[in-house]
C-alpha cells in the first residue's frame, strides 16, 4: 500500500532530508515542491538502502543543489511503500 508524506524544510537542509529519506528505503518518489509548483521529481527503485544517494545522477544532484542555494522553504512529497 503506498503512502504520501510530506515535509516543509529550509532550502539549506534540504540534500539532508533528501538522504534520510533514502536511507530509509521505501521511497518510491520524491517531489520537491515551491510554492505548489513541482521543481524536481526524482523516482526511486524501492528498497534502493544506504549508498542510494550516489545512485542518482550528477544532474539531478545539481538540481537539487541549485534549488537548495536559491529558495528558502520547500516542500518534499514522498510516496512510500509499507
Amino acid at each position: 500500500m503506498d503512502e504520501k508524506r510530506s515535509y516543509r524544510v529550509s532550502g539549506s537542509d534540504l540534500l539532508k532530508k533528501i538522504d534520510e529519506i533514502i536511507k530509509e528505503g521505501n521511497a518510491r518518489r520524491i517531489r520537491i515542491i515551491h510554492e505548489g509548483r513541482p521543481l524536481v521529481d526524482i523516482p526511486l527503485t524501492v528498497g534502493i538502502g544506504v549508498g542510494a544517494i550516489t545512485v542518482l545522477t550528477a544532474p539531478v544532484l545539481a538540481a537539487i543543489g541549485a534549488i537548495a542555494a536559491l529558495v528558502a522553504e520547500v516542500t518534499i512529497e514522498v510516496e512510500k511503500v509499507d
